[in-house]
Parts: C-alpha cells; structure tokens; sequence
C-alpha cells in the first residue's frame, strides 16, 4: 500500500514523525537532520512494501511487474534492520521478515541446467543466485545470469543481519545460523574457474564464455572481500587480488589524485557494509591514502567536473552534480535508458542521479547537503512515495518514472553510516569480514589521510524502542577510554536528563531512559564523549553525536 503525503503543519506534527511517513511537500524550512530522516525513511519504505511478505523478495524497481534484483534483496535486509533501528517498524517485524527472506534463499533450489528452461525453475548454483528472480516463484527470470557481483551484494546484507540480530530466541538464533549456511555454501573457488580473479557471471547453457574477471577499480571490492573471508571454499592466494588491483588508475583528474572510476556507484556499494577508514592494503599504501579517502576525492572531483562542465549541459553547478549506472532519456541520445553513466572521462549525457550525491554523503557531507538541498527544491518535478526519481535530465526536460532498490540502498545505508555508524560497526565485527581482509593484506594505519581517532572509536545508536512511552534504551560503544556525557533535550533545547558523566573504559554500554515525567514530543539525546590518546597509535579527540526519539503517551 503505498502512503500519501500531507503538507507538513508545524513542530507539533514532528514528534509524530516515527509513526507517520516522512511528508517531502512541506512549505517550511526543513533542517538537516529532517531531510536526512524523510530520505531515510522513504527509501525504507520502498524495500519495505515493494517486496513480497511471504517469501522476503524485493523488487528491482517500483514498476508493477518487475522482477526482484538479489542485490536489491541485500541492500534491502540491511535497510530493514536500519528500519527497526529507528521505530519504522518493530524489531519483531524485521525480525520475521529477514527470516522469511533467508529461507527463501537457503531453500530455493540449485543445481546444474542444460537448458534455459530448465534453469528457470531453479534459483541458482554453487552458492550463488540469478540476478533476477520471480517475485512470487522465486525463481530465475529474464534468463539472467548468475551474478557475482549481485550474489556478493546479496551477500553483504546477509551477513549484516547476522550481526543484527543477536538475540538468543528461536528466530534470531535461526537467522544467525541461515546467514552462515547461505555465506559458506558459496564456492569462490569454482566462480574463479581456474583464473587469477573471479568471474563476473556464468549462464546454464553457455557456462563462463564471454564473462572476464572482475579487475578493479569498480563495485566489485566485496566480492573478494567475502571470497578471501570465506571458511568453505575460499579464494586463496595472492594472485586473486593482485588481478584485482592490477586495473587500478590513478592520477590527477580536476584536481584530485585518487584511483579512478568514472560512475560513482563503483565508489559506493562496498563502502556500504566496509569501514575503510585507517585501513589499507598494499597498494594504498604505496598511494599514501585509504579507500574511503579515495571515494572522498572522486565525490569532489565529480562536483568540480559539473562546476566546469564542459558539455554545456543544463544544471551543472557546485550544488547540482552526481553521475552514475541510472536510466537516461529514452530517445535521441546515444545510450539511452539504464547504463553505466560517468564523469570525468566517461559517458556523460546531462543525466544527474540523485543517488550519486547522496550516498556519497558519509565520504564529503559538505558537498553533499548542499547538493541534497537542491534536490529537494526541486522535488515537484522528482519527488515520489519513496523519495527521489532515479534519474532527470534537465537539458533534455526528463523526468525518471522509476526508483529503483540500488538507489535506494546505498541512500539509507550510508545516511546511516554518516549519522551513527551502525552499519559500518555491526559489519565489521563479523570474524570472516575480519578474515577477508586480514587475507587480502589490509592493516590498520594512522595518517593525515585516516579519519580521526575520534570518528573511529565511537559508535552511537538509534533508541530501541522509538516510539516509546516511558522507557528506552540508548546504546553506545567506546573504542578507547572517554569522558562521557549523556544527556536529553527538548525540541527548544533545554536539557531535561543527564543519564551519563563520568569516565568509562572501553566497551559497549546500553542505558535506559525512563520519560514517565515528560510530555509525549520529540527529544534528542547526545552522546559526547573525549578520548585521551591512551590507546596505541591514537590521538586525542572530541566525539558528538545526536540521535531524535519520539516519546508518545
């Protein structure tokens, strides 16, 4: 069912913002935090009701009869966790539908076809899924292959969900034990099919002919990630990433010397689940910067390349910019619909996806709020029930129809690790993550280039349960020794609580807030928290972070 959306009408209407959707047609300013919360919750809602309830299946895009895209399936398990993080749905809701979606997944036939028809009835192989399946059958559709790379996003959420839910009930223990059983069936040995790199995709009746391997720099990074991380059939070796890394680019473009691709989605999707901050293998060691530095640069160097513009094209400018894989004017131009647009040095038509700024948001947030803004002004023409179109093309006054779940993924994933890091902290403590880098040769590293010590160590999470009246939990995590504050306030900013000062070791603490004495609204709470440097190789540092939560009686 999809929600209509009412005018905005004052502060009061906030603190019902849990319990409603996200209203984009408001004449009132809007701040930050509000438009960060509207895109978040609407790309939430997108994998939410665009999905199948009973087997867990996403749709690839928002049209009636589209297939479901696995990758679209990963981002979405860890949208719906970032769902129930912030009170959009209830834990037990994500709970009973990540769990339905494993199940589809881990008992969905594999097996070996000679036909298209044949493969048709099944939902892959060796491990690893067709890139599009039915939505109600669950199996393959438009004869498509199987993916890699799709098998690898698909992947990423579903490891993610494991380190989600951590309960010791029926279903979360189930889920945790799905998780693995789906990870470890993969077989990286066979998709490499006796090559250095793995393979980008293998059809039934043709096997791996005509698909190359996967050699960097590109969106690919999980697949060997998760290949090298994996206890059953592992890439082994170094002669996987050396393939891998042997493609990388790297130079001067507008301005920013960084490893070059040209759309930025091949900056984004294995940044979604990999902290890369103060980590790096071998050859960003020899460059001097990280991975995450690098996505950084080729954000500010797609802004700089709109600021010149050097196609002329209409709406170009320091706050209007973002070129990635999207759909396109369908007709008069050289390569229309859905591909692979890029800049510099790529195809670039005029399109601008607002998916290409945005997710960037976590790598440069100061170019892009502004460039978010802008496209919020403009959202009569590209607003929908789930948040912006995929696509528009001033110059050629087109409007995308579609939105699309790759968009939507990496929209309120990295939102999600702009704010609190969540999603970046549960990934990244899982022990074959671990084990995949570690293989590759990633080593933690202190530089100019890292982030700060204070921006790693620290981890804020959304309140659980939001709505809530009277008690909520608060969770955070201290890497190293701080002083912490703790405190709540009221939308006026008037401190009502101050849960936490004192100073505390390192570790993961939950505190409760109980809001018997309060009025039902909106409250923030903000965790403060200054390190010392005493832990090895770290430096002093201030963390602040605020997170909203609805109390309503």
């Amino acid at each position: 069912m999809k929600f209509i959306f009412n005018t905005l009408k004052g502060l009061a209407l906030l603190s019902l913002l849990a319990l409603m959707q996200p209203e984009p047609l408001t004449a009132q300013p809007i701040s930050d935090d509000e438009l960060l919360d509207t895109l978040q919750h609407t790309a939430f809602n997108f994998f939410w009701q665009e999905a199948n309830p009973s087997n867990g299946l996403i749709k690839d895009r928002s049209t009636s009869n589209s297939p479901s895209s696995i990758a679209s399936v990963g981002f979405g398990l860890t949208a719906i966790c970032v769902g129930a993080d912030h009170g959009w749905i209830t834990r037990t809701a994500a709970r009973d539908r990540v769990l339905t979606t494993l199940r589809t997944f881990w008992q969905g036939p594999q097996g070996l076809a000679s036909t298209d028809a044949a493969a048709n009835n099944l939902i892959g192989y060796k491990g690893f899924f067709y890139h599009f399946l039915d939505m109600n059958t669950a199996k393959r559709a438009w004869n498509s292959e199987l993916s890699s790379i799709d098998s690898g996003l698909l992947l990423a959420g579903v490891v993610y969900v494991k380190e989600y839910f951590t309960g010791t009930d029926a279903a979360e223990t189930e889920i945790r034990a799905l998780s693995d059983s789906l990870y470890y069936r993969a077989d990286w040995k066979w998709f490499r099919n006796f090559q250095p790199g793995v393979l980008l995709g293998w059809q039934p009746t043709t096997g791996f002919s005509g698909y190359g391997q996967w050699t960097g720099y590109n969106e690919a990074m999980i697949i060997y990630i998760l290949g090298y991380g994996s206890p059953t059939y592992p890439i082994t070796g170094t002669s996987a990433w050396q393939q891998w890394t042997s493609g990388y680019i790297s130079g001067f473009l507008y301005g920013q010397n960084y490893v070059h691709f040209g759309p930025l989605f091949g900056h984004q999707y294995t940044h979604c689940w990999v902290d890369f901050r103060g980590i790096k293998d071998a050859k960003m060691q020899n460059l001097g910067w990280d991975y995450f530095e690098n996505s950084r640069r080729a954000a500010f160097t797609q802004q700089a390349y709109s600021i010149a513009n050097p196609g002329g094209y209409l709406g170009y400018s320091d706050s209007l910019w973002g070129i990635t894989a999207c759909d396109g004017p369908p007709s008069g131009v050289p390569r229309p619909n859905y591909t692979a647009r890029g800049a510099p040095n790529d195809y670039d038509d005029g399109t601008i996806a607002p998916t290409a700024a945005i997710a960037s948001i976590a790598f440069a947030p100061e170019i892009v709020l502004p460039a978010t803004r802008k496209m919020w002004d403009m959202r009569s023409q590209l607003w929908t029930p789930y948040g912006f179109r995929d696509a528009f093309n001033l110059s050629q006054n087109w409007f995308g129809t579609d939105v699309i779940g790759i968009d939507q993924g990496p929209i309120i994933v990295m939102i999600e690790n702009y704010r609190n890091g969540s999603v970046w902290q549960r990934f990244m403590q899982n022990a074959d993550v671990q084990r995949g880098l570690q293989q590759i040769g990633f080593q933690p590293t202190l530089g100019a280039e890292a982030s700060t010590p204070a921006e790693k160590s620290f981890v804020l999470h959304q309140n659980y349960p939001n709505p809530f009246n009277p008690n909520t939990t608060i969770r955070y995590q201290l890497s190293i020794g701080s002083e912490v504050k703790l405190k709540v306030f009221d939308v006026l900013g008037k401190e009502v609580a101050t849960l936490v000062s004192a100073r505390q070791p390192a570790g993961n603490y939950e505190v409760n807030f109980n809001a018997a004495q309060l009025s039902s609204g909106v409250y923030f709470y903000r965790l403060s928290a200054s390190s010392s440097g005493v832990q090895s190789g770290s430096q002093a540092g201030t963390f602040t972070r605020t997170g909203k939560m609805s109390l309503v009686k």
